[in-house]
């Protein structure tokens, strides 16, 4: 399984990283995705990728503190933890009330440069907390459209209550063989028609999957399966049983049994084309 979308360098995760990552190989995790936030947190980030740069397939020693050059946070422990590769981006909301959104963008495109990246994200245009910041944001969005275009990388879109707005944006580069995923994907048939008319783009299921009122039993089976992969967006959105909790990789697990039960076919299934799907559209 590869979990397309985990925030697993914040803070939450300090006190037990190593563990965690142990829990997220033993649920037969391999790979995981980590977008972007703000420059405040790009270190964390950096730092965690390149902590735990290998899978279990490739079998190496564990390296201790001295070898890594790592802090306590951030030490490896054992052999066999996901892959963790980075994105970069600014995230919508980092641009609300923030005089300095131009120079983030600038340090984007300053790491994206060096080539260490899957993905520009997380990007996109959220209104749920306000429409004052609307054409900040959706600058910020095609700037970093621009960059993925550039770089030859996909985009990790974020929409939160600005599906017209977002598409708007997205089809002004129709033909430009733009790629993406559609992270925690909540809109319709509609919406998911307009989004892949425009290039190969998939969608993020993750935890809301598993909730008692959710979008997916519908919209699942009319979606093509090669435009499905799976995502925690942990620390948050974890799922039925966890709801509530702090999110983990580990968890991928609820989410893939729920896909798999709503398309009745085997989790062995959801997991093979999820995972193709996941390496085609990040070059895995």
């Amino acid at each position: 399984m590869i979990d397309t979308h985990g925030h697993i360098y914040l803070e939450d995760y300090d006190a037990d990283r190593a563990e965690m990552l142990e829990r997220a190989s033993q649920a037969g995790v391999t790979h995981i995705l980590c977008p972007a936030v703000s420059s405040a947190t790009h270190d964390r980030l950096l730092e965690l990728c390149g902590k735990y740069p290998k899978t279990s397939q490739e079998k190496r020693p564990p390296l201790t503190c001295e070898q890594s050059g790592a802090d306590d946070n951030f030490a490896p422990t054992a052999v066999g933890v996901p892959t963790c590769r980075p994105m970069m981006g600014v995230h919508p909301t980092e641009v609300n009330g923030n005089e300095g959104w131009r120079e983030e963008l600038e340090i984007v495109e300053d790491h994206l440069a060096t080539g260490r990246f899957c993905a520009v994200g997380e990007v996109g245009i959220d209104l749920h907390w306000s429409h004052d910041f609307l054409p900040q944001q959706t600058e910020a969005f095609e700037r970093q459209i621009e960059l993925a275009l550039r770089y030859d990388l996909p985009i990790a879109v974020h929409c939160r209550d600005a599906w017209a707005e977002t598409l708007a944006v997205l089809e002004r580069y129709r033909g430009r063989n733009l790629r993406g995923v559609m992270h925690a994907f909540s809109g319709g048939m509609a919406e998911y028609q307009r989004v892949t008319a425009l290039g190969d783009f998939v969608f993020g299921v993750g935890g809301p999957v598993t909730y008692k009122r959710n979008l997916w039993p519908e919209l699942l089976p009319q979606m093509a399966r090669e435009h499905i992969v799976l995502e925690t967006d942990a620390p948050w959105l974890a799922p039925v049983p966890h709801r509530g909790e702090r999110n983990e990789p580990a968890w991928l697990t609820y989410i893939q049994a729920a896909v798999a039960a709503i398309l009745s076919v085997s989790e062995a299934e959801v997991d093979e084309s999820t995972t193709q799907n996941a390496k085609r559209i990040f070059g895995l």
